[in-house]
């Protein structure tokens, strides 16, 4: 049997499993930069209240969830319109063996949740110094001269050996 597709329908589908529904988002904006020694990372939160924030870091992946509900859990409320996303979201975002993930600090302020994460020490720039061999070594003047003298010593006395 043959059925008929619908294109329209079949986007649509594909776009809620890429992009999420305004009941289930699929995932959190963010803005990912550097500055200095230390990488931060904002996230786009609004509404959500930060006692629902969840950070966690397990070897090298960061995990953020957090949850929005609806503030009106009345039960006797008709929704008219529901375009602001509500339910859980989540992000994981996977770290480089450069950072230190013992000291990642974050701050929820307005909406945004900044997460402050230190470039390790062992990942810093650091300059290494460079040897150079001696080039003004002494030379000893004192053995050469007393090889010298012995073997003009030998020769002077063979000469006065035999001149006598």
């Amino acid at each position: 049997m043959l059925m008929r597709t619908d294109p329209f329908r079949e986007l649509d589908r594909l776009a809620q499993q890429a992009l999420g529904t305004a009941s289930r988002p699929a995932a959190m904006p963010i803005d990912a930069y550097r500055r200095g020694d230390e990488f931060l990372v904002e996230l786009d939160l609004p509404g959500v209240d930060a006692e629902s924030i969840d950070l966690t870091v397990e070897r090298n992946v960061l995990t953020v969830h957090a949850q929005r509900r609806r503030t009106a859990d009345d039960g006797d409320i008709e929704l008219l319109v529901g375009e602001r996303p509500q339910g859980t979201f989540s992000r994981q975002l996977f770290l480089g063996d450069t950072l230190d993930t013992a000291n990642i600090a974050a701050d929820y302020t307005d909406g945004v949740l900044t997460l402050r994460l230190p470039v390790a020490e062992r990942a810093k720039p650091r300059r290494v110094p460079i040897s150079r061999p001696r080039s003004d070594k002494a030379i000893d003047t004192s053995a050469d001269r007393s090889a010298d003298a012995t073997s003009g010593d030998r020769e002077l006395a063979g000469a006065s050996a035999g001149t006598g």
